[in-house]
């Protein structure tokens, strides 16, 4: 079996794939990449079992049709300090071994039979169908991820819950402090369904997606999606269970509503964060008229920080307590100019919203406030 491809084309198809595979296997043909060729294609796998991702390249030379599987890290060590040029696989399975020649020279490796390969689960007929554009996936997983939990004993909290109703797709992460509910008005379904993807296939996307306007079809069942973009497909198995109704902890009524500049904010926070208790990582938010301050105290080692800055503010005075560093996780994850915080009381969450929210999109996130010792 003998076929020729662009160096740096495979080399960039591996070092994605390469990102699914575990550094310790249970099998140790999931350390392989599978090469699977047919007609003028080829087909790339890489899988840790429970997420498996295929690829395509166009082959520039291809002899005959075939499968095999190689080593993950000593072949992507090897091609991926090459300039642009063809490289030719010559396979001999009989011998279980790879020739690969280039401009100046050649390497060998050991193959193995593919035949051996766990095939990932495909998704059943009775499949329910998303799709929607590729950079509206990506910012969506991209606001998300970061507010998913590390929770053993409530493992639905520990992925992204998308939620297709008849209004909207709603895209959800909370890991019960914070929470993020982005909508999506233009993708709907009449018959309503939902599924948690977990948190390594959802990293895998959001640095697989692009900007080039193309669309994303995301077909799942109660078990697995198959979610394929591009010149490539990624199959998962989803985290089951019932989700939290996350649209019950979300306060209706907030009078309080206070406007800031996003980046100030978050810088003023990254200075007085460093004096708030290690333990606690309070910070008190205290706003009155067209000021906000910022307070934090570490009593233990005699620390104390205050910052004052300006905001539009047409409330109540108030004094709220928010753990630091989530705070400045939700700052970090808006691309807006300006946040509107809005605020009932001192025992009631706190709602960040975009001044200006994303075309067909409601982006909200949520932070549980602390107790504040007055």
């Amino acid at each position: 079996m003998r076929f020729t491809l662009s160096s740096t084309v495979l080399s960039n198809k591996l070092s994605a794939l390469s990102k699914v595979i575990n550094s310790k296997n249970a099998l140790p043909i999931l350390g392989d990449f599978v090469f699977d060729i047919q007609g003028q294609t080829l087909t790339l796998t890489a899988s840790d079992s429970e997420n498996t991702m295929q690829t395509s390249i166009e082959l520039l030379e291809s002899s005959n049709d075939g499968r095999f599987a190689i080593g993950n890290h000593d072949l992507l060590e090897a091609v991926k300090g090459f300039s642009e040029q063809p490289i030719t696989f010559d396979a001999n399975q009989e011998q279980n071994i790879v020739k690969i020649s280039y401009q100046n020279g050649l390497f060998s490796l050991p193959i193995e039979n593919a035949d051996e390969y766990p095939m990932a689960q495909a998704v059943g007929d009775s499949a329910n169908v998303i799709t929607l554009p590729n950079a509206i996936l990506a910012e969506n997983i991209n606001r998300s991820v970061f507010a998913t939990a590390q929770d053993e004993l409530r493992p639905v909290m520990n992925g992204i819950y998308f939620d297709l109703t008849p209004d909207c797709l709603s895209v959800v992460a909370s890991d019960g402090h914070k929470l993020v509910r982005n909508k999506i008005f233009s993708v709907r379904s009449e018959q309503p369904a939902a599924f948690i993807l977990p948190k390594k296939p959802a990293n895998l996307l959001r640095n697989l997606l692009g900007k080039d306007g193309g669309d994303v079809t995301i077909r799942f069942d109660e078990r697995n999606a198959e979610i394929n973009y591009g010149d490539g497909t990624i199959l998962c198995r989803l985290i089951e269970g019932r989700y939290p109704n996350y649209n019950s902890v979300i306060p209706q009524n907030n009078p309080n509503e206070l406007r800031v500049d996003r980046l100030g904010l978050l810088a003023a926070l990254r200075r007085v964060q460093p004096f708030a208790n290690d333990s606690s990582n309070l910070i008190r938010f205290h706003v009155e008229g067209s000021t906000l301050q910022l307070d934090a105290e570490d009593y233990d080692f005699s620390k104390t920080a205050t910052e004052r800055m300006s905001c539009e503010y047409n409330g109540q005075a108030m004094s709220i307590g928010f753990k630091g560093s989530s705070f400045i996780e939700i700052l970090t994850n808006f691309d807006c100019q300006e946040v509107i915080i809005q605020l009932a009381d001192p025992s009631r969450a706190g709602l960040v919203l975009p001044s200006e929210q994303p075309e067909n999109q409601d982006v909200l996130m949520l932070m549980m406030p602390m107790l504040i010792n007055d």
